[in-house]
């Protein structure tokens, strides 16, 4: 098993991307992976977004109804049938945008969707509920080693809205974890789409325009006005994504505007007029280094990069354009690439570092099934592929469970594959 976070119980994927790093790696997460053996369950989820897991056996899924104000519900699950055993229904929300849930150290499950944070117990008990300030979503949060809780708004379009007036900058909240209330707080300038990341007590916001960096120091979250990684710097080019911390650099993809006009697929729906790229922020300089994917326009994404630090390998995409792209990186900023194929991914990946084995996906859109696509980081070879069960393109998490088994979710679909 990997090592335990600070903050977080101490199991395999107690948390999306396997931490605030958001580095989505585990020793071991493909070990002996077999196509010939490779099976896949499935059943419907509607609106599941991950799944997190505590004590052994115990696997816990998260997700939120479709209205557009509507609330969120978590389950936890038998790790090999999916069936759900135990389920809490209707837990306050709001505006509706994928939310978050992780296994806290001290036992319990806490939850952000909507405008709430809830604290529940492992056995689904609701124990505190609060209501955030601003009426948006809050995508998601980090934990503190200290075990406070960092959320912010979610400062992007919804599904349904137009580009209009420009939305305030980001709010950071620090939550206490047992009464979630709010014990500090920060502003920034420019409105944030992506998920915080965070590197123990320092917390990295990617704004629409700059990667910006505050520190915890028990009290205060304090921003660095020091450093500020300005990346939006091409005509056409829009915001970018959630920040993997690896390799002394924040990475992340841009072009995510459009991303409100998901149709099931990203195939064919971006609108950026500039090329889509690999941003690197170096974390000791604030320097910018950009490396375009595929040079197409009209690309978009939602997610973030893969990046095994150890190979010094980066893996990019573009989900309008349909391109994977993998490039050799270093300390210095230099990206050259090292391959780079056709596939229709927009999901979080997983990095299995012991063995150089990456789980993507491929949503064929013709025949609207989606399937999952194991390839070896360095060469992008191609090591199997089988379909996941879900008609719907996944845009949001994938886990690693007890054992050879991996989820994946859709809004449609959690799925779990063996070998």
């Amino acid at each position: 098993m990997n090592e335990p976070m600070a903050g977080y119980w101490p199991s395999p994927w107690p948390a999306e991307d396997n931490g605030p790093a958001r580095q989505a790696a585990s020793a071991g997460a493909l070990a002996d992976w077999s196509r010939e053996s490779a099976e896949v369950v499935s059943r419907d989820a509607h609106g599941a977004t991950m799944v997190v897991l505590r004590a052994p056996g115990e696997v816990f899924l998260h997700g939120h109804h479709v209205d557009e104000r509507t609330t969120c519900w978590v389950e936890r699950i038998d790790p090999t049938t999916l069936e759900t055993q135990a389920r809490i229904d209707s837990l306050p929300g709001g505006r509706r945008w994928p939310g978050g849930i992780a296994a806290h150290f001290d036992g319990t499950l806490i939850v952000v969707f909507g405008q709430h944070v809830h604290r529940l117990s492992a056995d689904l008990e609701l124990i505190a509920t609060r209501q955030l300030p601003r009426d948006r979503p809050y995508n998601s949060f980090v934990v503190l080693p200290d075990g406070n809780l960092v959320t912010k708004d979610f400062g992007g379009l919804l599904p349904g809205e137009t580009v209009g007036a420009k939305l305030p900058g980001t709010q950071l909240l620090v939550l206490d974890p047992v009464t979630l209330e709010t014990i500090a707080s920060a502003d920034l300038p420019e409105p944030s789409i992506a998920r915080l990341s965070a590197d123990g007590n320092t917390v990295y916001v990617v704004g629409d325009e700059s990667l910006f960096r505050l520190m915890w120091n028990g009290t205060d979250l304090v921003q660095d006005e020091a450093f500020v990684g300005r990346y939006r710097t091409i005509p056409g080019q829009t915001h970018g994504w959630d920040a993997v911390l690896a390799a002394g650099a924040a990475w992340f993809l841009d072009n995510g505007a459009g991303a409100e006009n998901y149709a099931g697929t990203f195939r064919g729906v971006g609108r950026n007029e500039a090329p889509l790229h690999l941003v690197r922020v170096a974390l000791d300089s604030g320097v910018v280094t950009l490396s375009e994917i595929c040079g197409l326009p009209n690309g978009v994404i939602a997610n973030p990069p893969l990046i095994d630090a150890d190979h010094g390998i980066a893996v990019g995409y573009d989900s309008g354009n349909g391109i994977m792209t993998a490039f050799d990186i270093d300390n210095s900023g230099e990206m050259t690439v090292r391959w780079s194929v056709e596939q229709n991914h927009a999901s979080h990946m997983i990095l299995d570092p012991t063995n150089g084995l990456m789980l993507s996906a491929h949503h064929d859109n013709v025949g609207w099934m989606e399937q999952l696509v194991v390839r070896d980081i360095a060469t992008g070879e191609e090591k199997g592929r089988i379909d996941s069960g879900s008609p719907l393109q996944s845009v949001v998490f994938p886990s690693v469970g007890f054992g050879r088994m991996i989820y994946t979710c859709s809004f449609s679909t959690i799925s779990a594959l063996s070998w």
